[in-house]
């Protein structure tokens, strides 16, 4: 830190100006105030510096200290992040909790990790080995869920002339390299990294798999890809949090990093209260075991949102670039982007559309570019038996419009990033259809037909795109219903309204709470498509054959298929193949053979 410290010349809320700074550079950590407030640089112009403190800024006087760090703003990583709770800043808000009581104060700072706590280091290099950044050289049993690999850092090589084992802390020596110019060169389990700057990768691979979220809707009609990005935007009530907690709590990944930007505080504690006492379903253990979570509430600073956006995604980078599948939720980016409008009102800058600043749409592609699918850093060197090392980070950022309109300027900037649209629909919520995830508004630009045909059924598209040309075509039905009556409408066009009303209710309709239907494997979601459509197809050999649509809406098996959702999965297979003969046993009293 600079001894000569600057001092304040302008104070404007959140943003404060700073003047006799010395080599003071863009996006330098900045302690503000007596009470040496975190705060980041932002702009320099001519003597001036001026800083976004990340925490509140009142009681700070004119002519107060401004000290420079000369660091930019930096996370802690290594053991001991899962299961922690951490403010945008990473502070462990539990452990402050502790220390300080229930508020949290101004100006406190400790470590993000502990340094006493002993790790158990199991090495997976030996003397002489040459190590290169991002090559793994060691482990350590972070949870029961998950292995903490120990990863070279980046920009760091060299072969291997002392190799530690056994407990130790993240500030120790587990490795001692010497480089090529003779120098030492020490691997600690801990590393620290500049929350802005994306962590190196050897090279981005292209999205093939599909993230399997338990959420029928999504699995069927608007999958998202192991790396992808997915928006899901929606109004007040519309169910965001409680959609973004299944997918937190069910998703095919290895690690979660929730991020609370902005949100309210009551829903915060909820996901606190939650989350410990949710189970991890592959691995039986507390579903914190494998989770991060960063609560930013909306009275917190706002300049803190920011802060916690990025701390957030530089975690995520951390864990993928180990080999592993993160989920980050980010809740919601609308608060992130009110906050940018604010910082910029403050510092004056020409406005854009709806008063956010020109370069908000620029901000959200930086961040939403640090997803995807990569062949890690190290990979190329081989790790431990030859093997490379692959991971992902999967996005799925909330917006909160105003009002529900998706055309104001976050909704229109994330969708023409992201290549998923989930778009919640406040008229669903209010019939009580969770989620309520819009099936004509909302997309998938991601094709995944060879994973499909290797994994679930060869048939699955074409079965997904039926069902989705008769919820179109019940959309386009409806329209004429409102002007001229049901009764207007030909026995094949009510058969139509019928079997989508079938795969609105039976099949997209899903409870989170419900025990069995609050997640569904993809082959049960296949199966139970499968057998509406197949219904569908037997009900209009019926109507052919001259049955009237009564006797159809009379059969005894439509009971049972609107009670496929409560089959337990693992005796999926056995009780859909009986439900196949039933239906096919009843319409064969009406004279149609399947």
């Amino acid at each position: 830190m600079n001894k000569n410290p600057g001092k304040i010349v302008r104070i404007a809320g959140p943003v404060v100006g700073a003047v006799g700074l010395e080599n003071i550079r863009l996006h330098d950590m900045a302690l503000v105030g007596e009470k040496k407030l975190v705060g980041e640089v932002i702009r320099v112009f001519g003597n001036q510096a001026t800083i976004q403190v990340y925490e509140d800024t009142s009681g700070v006087r004119m002519g107060e200290p401004v000290y420079n760090t000369g660091f930019p703003l930096i996370v802690e990583l290594g053991p001991g992040l899962m299961g922690q709770v951490y403010d945008g800043l990473q502070r462990p808000l539990t452990l402050l909790a502790e220390k300080q009581g229930e508020f949290l104060q101004r100006g406190v700072a400790t470590d993000p990790l502990l340094r006493e706590k002993l790790w158990d280091f199991t090495p997976c290099v030996k003397t002489g080995d040459l190590v290169q950044p991002g090559m793994m050289v060691g482990t350590v049993e972070e949870t029961t869920a998950l292995q903490h690999r120990i990863l070279c850092p980046p920009g760091k090589s060299g072969r291997v002339v002392e190799v530690h084992s056994g407990p130790m802390n993240i500030t120790d020596t587990v490795v001692q390299l010497e480089n090529q110019k003779g120098a030492q060169v020490n691997i600690r389990m801990m590393q620290r990294w500049p929350v802005r700057r994306p962590r190196p990768i050897q090279k981005r691979l292209d999205p093939t798999q599909p993230l399997v979220t338990g959420t029928r809707i999504i699995d069927l009609f608007f999958p998202v890809a192991k790396g992808g990005a997915a928006v899901i935007p929606g109004g007040f009530g519309t169910g965001k949090t409680v959609t973004q907690q299944s997918l937190c709590s069910w998703s095919d990944v290895d690690v979660v990093v929730y991020v609370g930007c902005g949100e309210r505080g009551n829903e915060m504690a909820k996901v606190l209260e939650d989350l410990p006492a949710l189970q991890d379903p592959h691995s039986g253990h507390s579903l914190m075991e494998r989770t991060v979570l960063i609560a930013n509430t909306s009275n917190m600073p706002v300049a803190a949102r920011e802060a916690s956006i990025y701390t957030g995604i530089t975690i995520a980078e951390y864990y993928r670039d180990m080999g592993y599948d993160v989920l980050m939720l980010a809740d919601s980016t609308s608060r992130w982007g009110e906050a940018l409008r604010e910082i910029s009102s403050r510092l004056e800058e020409i406005p854009g559309e709806e008063g956010y600043p020109a370069y908000m749409a620029t901000r959200l592609s930086e961040f939403y570019e640090r997803t995807g699918r990569v062949s890690c850093l190290g990979s190329s060197a081989g790790e431990t038996g030859g093997a490379s090392r692959s991971g992902s980070i999967t996005l799925v950022g909330a917006v909160s419009p105003a009002g529900g309109d998706f055309s104001e300027p976050i909704t229109q900037s994330s969708m023409r990033i992201a290549g998923v649209f989930w778009a919640l629909d406040y008229t669903l919520s209010r019939r009580r259809h969770f989620p309520a995830i819009n099936w004509i508004q909302s997309y998938s630009l991601f094709d995944f037909t060879p994973w499909y045909h290797d994994h679930v059924a060869a048939d699955y598209p074409d079965l997904v795109s039926r069902a989705l040309n008769i919820l179109r075509r019940e959309d386009e039905l409806q329209k004429i219903v409102e002007l001229v009556g049901h009764d207007a409408l030909s026995e094949t066009e009510q058969e139509t309204l019928m079997i989508a009303r079938m795969i609105r209710e039976d099949l997209l309709q899903q409870s989170a709470m419900h025990e069995i239907d609050r997640y569904c494997p993809m082959l049960k979601s296949y199966r139970m498509l499968k057998i509406l459509l197949m219904f569908h197809d037997l009900a209009r050999k019926a109507l052919e054959n001259g049955n009237g649509l009564s006797q159809i809406n009379n059969l005894t098996v439509l009971t049972e298929i609107a009670r496929m959702k409560e089959i337990p999965n693992e005796q999926a297979d056995t009780a859909m193949d009986g439900l196949s003969q039933k239906i096919a046993g009843e319409f064969r009293l009406l004279g149609v053979v399947a």
